[in-house]
C-alpha cells in the first residue's frame, strides 16, 4: 500500500511541474495549496532532494523546483524516493536476507512477476502526464 507520504510527494512534484516556469517556488505556498502540514512536506522535500528529484534553495527568496524535466521524472523513481523499495513481499525487499524456501517456494515467481508489473506500471507515468491531466 502506498502511504501518504509517497501520494504526498507526488502531489507535491506535479505542482512544481505546473509551476515550473516560475523558478524556485516555497514550501509553504505548496503546503497550502496542497491543503498539507508545511513540517510534513518538509521531510519528503528532504527525501526528493537526496533523491536527485528537486532542488532545494534556502534563504530568503528560497523554495525548490524539479531538477530536470517533468516528463524525465517517474512516478516509480518518486515513490521509491518517499516509501523506499516498492516490493510487495519482504523476501523481494531490497535489504531482506536471503530466504531459505526460494529454491521451493511455489509462488516466489508471481510475487516477482508482480513487483515487475507494479515497477513497469509506474516507470510508465510521468510527472508531466499526471500534471497534464493524460494519465
Amino acid at each position: 500500500m502506498i502511504s501518504t507520504k509517497g501520494r504526498y510527494a507526488v502531489r507535491v512534484l506535479i505542482d512544481m511541474a505546473e509551476r515550473a516556469e516560475e523558478g524556485l517556488i516555497p514550501l509553504r505556498d505548496i503546503a497550502q495549496r496542497q491543503g498539507v502540514s508545511e513540517k510534513y512536506l518538509q521531510r519528503i522535500a528532504r527525501q526528493l532532494v537526496d533523491a536527485g528529484i528537486v532542488r532545494g534553495v534556502s534563504g530568503k527568496g528560497g523554495g525548490y523546483r524539479l531538477s530536470r524535466p517533468a516528463d524525465e521524472i517517474t512516478v516509480y523513481e518518486v515513490l521509491e524516493a518517499s516509501e523506499g523499495r516498492l516490493a510487495p513481499v519482504a523476501c523481494l525487499a531490497a535489504d531482506a536476507e536471503p530466504c531459505g524456501r526460494a529454491s521451493t517456494c511455489k509462488t516466489l515467481s508471481m510475487w516477482k512477476s508482480f513487483d515487475e508489473t507494479l515497477r513497469q506500471f509506474f516507470d510508465g507515468v510521468t510527472i508531466d502526464e499526471l500534471a497534464k491531466g493524460a494519465s
